[in-house]
């Protein structure tokens, strides 16, 4: 096929939509998933606008129903799949949190459940269930949405600017979710596939809020970058802009 062909989780706004339009640019096809079709019907038309060859499917990346159709329509319609960017996610609260939230002895049951359900459950199923069509490309890329909140290595290092930024569930979902990367990257070592971690940083969107001292325009290059690496970039990392964040 002359074109690659990515899926964007979440792609009909924020990160996931600016994530989408770089790839469009630069000649991919790009698949937005959106839980309101409407939404991602208006995204598509953004896109279409700037010149992106752009499609949306109805899709909640908590519904196993929609990773099977999923499937279906790449299967159907392209063969294979080349770039799968797990961008979809929730934020427990307030974010960022600016001290302890949702602590370990306080965090409701359900909602750490709710959390996990999209930020870690979800995406390892949908990569699963994706991974066939991924397997047929000559070079496919996972990338998943992470956060530097996942960080352990810094979470437990009063020096480090995270240290009292705690909101438990948000925080282990996305841990959880860099442990996934590892182990798939360890899976497809010796394939062509990269598997890696992507640290947006904190971007003014819905969840980061207008305080966030980052615009959408940078908050997406760390998830293009490692959609579309080279044959000899990294795999099994954790990324923020090109540089490698400790788990």
């Amino acid at each position: 096929m002359a074109k690659k062909i990515a899926f964007v989780t979440g792609g009909n706004r924020g990160i996931g939509l600016q994530t989408a339009s770089d790839l469009g640019k630069a000649g991919i096809l790009v698949v937005i998933g959106s839980r309101d079709l409407k939404q991602g019907e208006k995204a598509v038309a953004k896109l279409r606008a700037e010149g992106a060859d752009a499609d949306v499917l109805r899709f909640d990346i908590v519904n196993p129903e929609h990773h099977q159709d999923a499937f279906n329509y790449f299967e159907s319609k392209y063969g294979q799949l080349d770039i799968l960017v797990n961008n979809a996610g929730i934020a427990a609260g307030t974010f960022p949190a600016s001290g302890p939230e949702h602590s370990v002895s306080e965090v409701p049951g359900a909602l750490l459940k709710s959390v996990f359900e999209t930020n870690f459950f979800a995406p390892v199923a949908l990569t699963q269930a994706l991974l066939p069509l991924l397997k047929k490309s000559p070079a496919a890329r996972i990338v998943n949405l992470s956060s530097i909140l996942g960080s352990l290595t810094l979470h437990a290092d009063p020096k480090s600017p995270i240290y009292h930024s705690k909101s438990f569930a948000y925080d282990a979902s996305k841990t959880a979710l860099n442990a996934f990367t590892i182990h798939l990257a360890h899976e497809l070592r010796g394939t062509s596939i990269k598997v890696n971690s992507a640290h947006p940083g904190w971007v003014k969107t819905d969840m980061g809020g207008e305080q966030a001292p980052m615009e959408l325009s940078e908050g997406s290059k760390t998830s293009t970058e490692l959609a579309t690496l080279s044959n000899d970039g990294p795999t099994g990392g954790f990324f923020h802009l090109g540089k490698a964040l400790p788990w």
